[in-house]
């Protein structure tokens, strides 16, 4: 009897043992193998979250598709309104050269640029309140608000952390044999 209770604890032991060991091989996904999501699956994505967190009806949940994914399209476009230039397309040789000081009269161009992208986000908000106001309850709209809020805020911490990594990546591949410490 002791023997066989002896027996069962070393094979559980073992099979648990086994258990955390595979779990310990499984692959990180790398760089290339992430999952890349564009625009419009971020927008579905982000839809289903809110229409998730809402709790609603499949017959509220169709008027609200249409009416967020638009809501949403006005909201980018105004956001980017003014971009001049596409980051992502500097080269490594633009990164390095420093940038002018600006201007009195371009400073006062770029703020007064803001409070214009500013009224144009008031405007379609309210604009979209209204629609909204159709089939969602003011705490339901309150909460898809505080729930885009968050999602924002998640993004730009990714980002942040993404370029923190890339730039750590740059520093470590741009090091020289001497200027390793030993």
């Amino acid at each position: 009897m002791m023997r066989t209770k002896f027996f069962l604890m070393v094979l559980a032991a073992i099979v648990m043992g086994s258990q955390v060991t595979l779990f310990a091989q499984e692959k990180k996904e790398t760089k290339s193998e992430r999952r890349r999501f564009n625009k419009e699956q971020m927008l579905e994505i982000q839809c289903n979250q809110i229409i998730k967190g809402l709790a609603l009806d499949d017959a509220t949940a169709a008027k609200f598709i249409p009416v967020y994914k638009q809501y949403m399209e006005e909201m980018q476009a105004t956001r980017h309104m003014g971009v001049c230039r596409n980051v992502a397309n500097r080269t490594a040789a633009d990164k390095q050269i420093p940038k002018p000081v600006p201007t009195d009269a371009e400073v006062e161009q770029a703020i007064k640029a803001r409070f214009a992208q500013s009224r144009k986000i008031l405007d379609i908000r309210e604009e979209y309140y209204n629609e909204f106001r159709k089939f969602l309850s003011p705490k339901q709209i309150q909460k898809m608000y505080n729930m885009e809020k968050h999602n924002g805020d998640k993004f730009r911490k990714e980002m942040k952390k993404r370029q923190g990594m890339k730039k750590q990546h740059d520093g470590r591949r741009h090091m020289s044999q001497g200027d390793v410490k030993k």
